[in-house]
């Protein structure tokens, strides 16, 4: 058993904790990321097979380092985990492997995160573990289905091959679901419920994509913020029912023949899913597009709040000094949910963080 001090403790090697790190560093603080995951990038790794970036490169780069691809391209998901990966090597950043931290409470004036049988005691702690969550969430009801039935979540999701022979029934509209559609319905029958999330207007490969694009990040950054009505509709449409599709729009599932039906899965009825209007599915497969939800029952504090979300401001928890989160969906603008918006929410909890307490701290560790 050890117990270990650092001033900052961050939990999460994505795209919001290295980008907290980086900030931290550039300050001379000190700070140590925690990442369950074997290798920095196996969050993204893990993703569908063809899974790319809805933003180009040109904005998909953290801070100090650009995204290698040419500028106007869409990075696939193993691209994105290479290039995480290299961002912490490059500015050679604290990032502990293989760590997964079992509870965190208070300590003191600051924190204490249980790992196994080790304790790491920290000033302040950056949550950074996932922008909606990372606990897949499905109806209880998905239990009742013929076992016959194949049945994913999204998470779960990589190929069509993946799918048994028959009908498909993709339940979510959200953007992960109009793809996933669309990709199996090149090789087998498919259905696409859910509400109507709509689209945006252009393609993503079109000439006008790169004029359209600068203006909705501009938009996204300064308009669509938790600090104006619009933004915070927006906050609570995106967090709780999903966000609009991105790259596959209605008329390219019409023209690869999903059937589209804007009615919700409420039930089973002779182990089959069963739609609002009374609809029995008859289907071999049932791919769960429905989301994630948040999972900090292991935060040992009353932080929390609708949904699970926990209750803060920019990613500062007025009720627990020195706990921040950063990397949520609408931490502080549309923009927290692109990678392009990771630098100036996590420079934003960086700044405060070194403003909270002035002197370095310098990291021990001793073994008990």
């Amino acid at each position: 058993m050890s117990v270990e001090h650092i001033e900052t403790l961050i939990i999460g090697a994505g795209q919001a904790g290295l980008s907290t790190a980086y900030h931290l560093r550039r300050n001379a603080r000190d700070c140590l990321i925690v990442d369950g995951n074997d290798r920095v990038g196996d969050g993204w790794r893990r993703q569908w097979d063809t899974l790319k970036l809805y933003s180009p490169a040109r904005y998909d780069g953290l801070p100090g380092l650009p995204f290698p691809a040419p500028p106007w391209s869409f990075p696939g998901k193993d691209e994105v985990g290479d290039y995480l990966e290299s961002y912490a090597k490059h500015f050679d950043l604290p990032v502990r492997l293989g760590t997964r931290v079992d509870r965190l409470a208070a300590h003191g004036d600051g924190y204490v995160a249980t790992v196994g049988d080790d304790s790491i005691f920290a000033d302040n702690v950056v949550v950074a573990t996932g922008t909606f969550g990372r606990t897949p969430y499905v109806p209880e009801f998905a239990d009742e289905l013929d076992p016959m039935i194949m049945q994913l979540h999204s998470s779960e999701y990589r190929r069509p091959a993946q799918m048994r022979e028959g009908a498909v029934l993709v339940v979510g509209a959200s953007h992960s679901g109009a793809d996933v559609a669309y990709e199996i319905a090149a090789e087998q029958p498919t259905i696409l419920c859910g509400r109507d999330r709509g689209q945006i207007p252009v393609r993503l490969e079109s000439p006008m994509f790169k004029v359209f694009f600068p203006m909705l990040v501009f938009v996204f950054k300064h308009v669509m913020t938790r600090r104006t009505p619009m933004g915070r509709h927006m906050m609570e449409e995106v967090r709780f029912h999903g966000a609009p599709a991105l790259r596959v729009k209605d008329s390219d599932l019409v023209a690869r023949g999903v059937e589209r039906l804007h009615e919700r899965v409420v039930g089973v009825q002779d182990g089959l899913p069963v739609l609002e209007g009374g609809r029995v599915a008859d289907v071999s497969n049932v791919v769960w597009c429905t989301g994630f939800r948040q999972a900090f029952g292991w935060i040992d504090l009353p932080i929390l709040g609708e949904g699970g979300w926990p209750v803060e401001m920019r990613g500062i928890v007025d009720a627990a000094p020195g706990l921040y989160f950063c990397g949520l969906g609408f931490q502080y603008a549309a923009s927290s949910m692109l990678i392009a918006g990771a630098n100036r929410d996590a420079g934003f909890i960086a700044n405060h963080i070194v403003e909270r307490r002035s002197a370095p701290s310098r990291a021990t560790v001793r073994s008990v």
